[in-house]
């Protein structure tokens, strides 16, 4: 018999999504047929699989060790346990952390989340860190896996937002959607730019190419989204005629910032597939998501961070440049 406590991090789903997360190789039906029969209970009852879960609950799963991890997926081998894993030597700066949320300066190259089975990511990065520091278990992954909240492109450095308990999954995730956590990028930019303005325009993303368009007017025509992108010069470099701009996303389409600068004849340097130069062997975009600012007055589990500000230090070869 295997018996599971829920706690924070299961609380209010219904007994069945968490069992189809939970005994993942199994199919509805089984579990279904395993309720019925009583080989599965909530609080040692019988249950039907839409009651809520409650923080203090206990599942009991009645199977035989050899079902139990049949159903459960045990035979797949876990991040930590891989010899010579890719991530042991992977360098992540953290930026802060607490019980809900991790935020974290992904470098240059890494990919947000995988796009090939074997590819490396900071998603599994994450995985790999929690376990190693005891913050999660195998077995807790089995009904809650921690994981990124906004992505960035590969070539794009910076801090990205995890989150470590559902509640941070939830906040951080309805905060990103309502567009209420302000995000700043930094960039060096061809070209002089003296004065601050605020881009509008209309975006489309061809699939296929991986690439984006703009117009200024609205095309009328359902393929392209409203954008704007707000900037502020904060310096400019005479002798390579370079601008470090600091720039805020009003709103958050794929490559927005790379494609709105390009179009006003300013493009990130490295950026060669917006117009962009190869730069000191720099052959990607430069930019680099340098802060977030929490709202002031918030509630909820993450009221903690109210008007706070988190900052991602640049990469060197900003410096360099």
């Amino acid at each position: 018999m295997k018996e599971i406590v829920i706690d924070k991090n299961q609380e209010s789903k219904r007994l069945d999504s968490f069992l189809k997360a939970y005994l993942s190789e199994a199919t509805g039906s089984f579990i279904y047929k395993m309720l019925r029969k009583k080989n599965i209970t909530l609080n040692d009852k019988k249950a039907d699989g839409k009651e809520k879960l409650k923080i203090g609950d206990s599942i009991k799963i009645y199977f035989s060790d050899e079902t139990f991890d049949k159903f459960v997926g045990k035979n797949k081998a876990s991040l930590n346990e891989e010899k010579n894993s890719p991530y042991e030597k992977l360098l992540v700066e953290i930026v802060y952390e607490d019980d809900n949320v991790i935020f974290v300066n992904k470098p240059a190259g890494l990919l947000s989340q995988k796009a090939e089975k074997n590819d490396i990511s900071l998603n599994d990065w994450l995985i790999y860190y929690l376990l190693n520091k005891g913050s999660v278990t195998q077995e807790s992954l089995l009904t809650y896996k921690p994981s990124i909240c906004n992505r960035l492109d590969r070539n794009t450095s910076g801090l990205v937002i995890c989150a470590k308990s559902l509640s941070g999954a939830r906040e951080m995730n309805q905060m990103l959607k309502d567009r209420t956590l302000d995000k700043y990028y930094r960039t060096l930019v061809s070209g002089r730019i003296t004065d601050g303005i605020r881009l509008k325009g209309y975006l489309y993303k061809d699939e296929v190419k991986n690439k984006v368009f703009i117009k200024e007017n609205d095309p009328k025509d359902d393929k392209y989204s409203y954008i704007e992108t707000e900037y502020i010069p904060l310096k400019y470099y005479e002798k390579n005629d370079l601008t470090m701009l600091e720039v805020k996303l009003i709103t958050g389409k794929p490559h927005q910032i790379r494609a709105h600068l390009s179009s006003i004849g300013h493009p990130l340097i490295g950026d060669i597939k917006y117009g962009g130069k190869k730069y000191n062997g720099i052959n990607y975009q430069l930019l680099h998501s340098y802060r977030i600012h929490f709202p002031d007055n918030m509630s909820g589990e993450l009221e903690y961070l109210s008007g706070r500000e988190f900052i991602a230090k640049l990469p060197s070869v900003f410096e360099g440049i």
